[in-house]
């Protein structure tokens, strides 16, 4: 029997099941869809978070109607920048979160992994932020913020169980954390970096940690347990 034109598995003229030949050819395209996208991640770097889809073909070695063959427009390819921008800020801080074992070292680890984030790359950083306003961009700004806060929260949380304090107020830090950090990320970009890194992960951590350790001495802590946590007199 001669296969139908809808049988999957029926072999083209050359002989390969259409179904392969669908399945190389869009891996194909993906392959080639990042490709693309890491040329428009460099043409950023090289002209700066107002470079045109002119640039980035320029840099990608290719015409613009070849970019539009797999961006439908100029916000989709930058929806799929700000996708990897973002994949770096969460895998720059996620370790740092895990590694650390006390309080305020995680405090300091977090602000440090972020503003490590921005030192290393601050035109993408800027790009990320600066396109916020875009529907598409915001939710991939939220959603990093999100899967950040989620992870310092667990970690948090899992301190304060370990002091026998109730873990409650593990979410709201951990969003108030990210938030604050955010914030003043964005400032220290903006205006060119003007204290040093580790200078200004200091004061974010002396003051955030201030606050949270104020929480703590404050709540009711087992007799044994705040005597374990006072400070050595010197």
């Amino acid at each position: 029997m001669r296969p139908t034109s809808t049988d999957v598995n029926a072999p083209d003229p050359a002989g390969e099941p259409r179904a392969g030949r669908r399945d190389r050819w869009a891996g194909h395209r993906e392959q080639r869809r990042q490709e693309l996208i890491g040329a428009a991640v460099q043409a950023l770097l090289r002209h700066g978070p107002q470079v045109d889809m002119d640039q980035v073909a320029a840099t990608a070695g290719v015409t613009k109607p070849v970019l539009y063959r797999y961006f439908a427009d100029k916000a989709q390819l930058w929806l799929a920048v700000s996708e990897v921008v973002a994949t770096r800020v969460v895998d720059s801080i996620a370790p740092a979160i895990e590694q650390v074992r006390e309080e305020r070292a995680l405090v300091e680890a977090t602000i440090d992994a972020y503003l490590r984030v921005i030192e290393s790359e601050p035109t993408l950083y800027r790009f990320l932020m600066h396109q916020a306003g875009h529907p598409g961009i915001h939710q991939v700004v939220a959603g990093t913020s999100r899967q950040v806060a989620a992870g310092l929260a667990r970690a948090i949380g899992d301190r304060l169980r370990a002091l026998g304090l109730d873990a409650g107020p593990a979410e709201p830090w951990a969003y108030g954390l990210v938030g604050f950090v955010q914030a003043v990320g964005d400032w220290w970009t903006t205006h060119g970096q003007p204290i040093r890194r580790e200078a200004l992960t200091d004061y974010l951590t002396t003051l955030l940690w201030s606050g949270i350790e104020g929480v703590r001495r404050g709540a009711d802590l087992p007799a044994e347990l705040a005597r374990a946590h006072e400070p050595v007199d010197r």
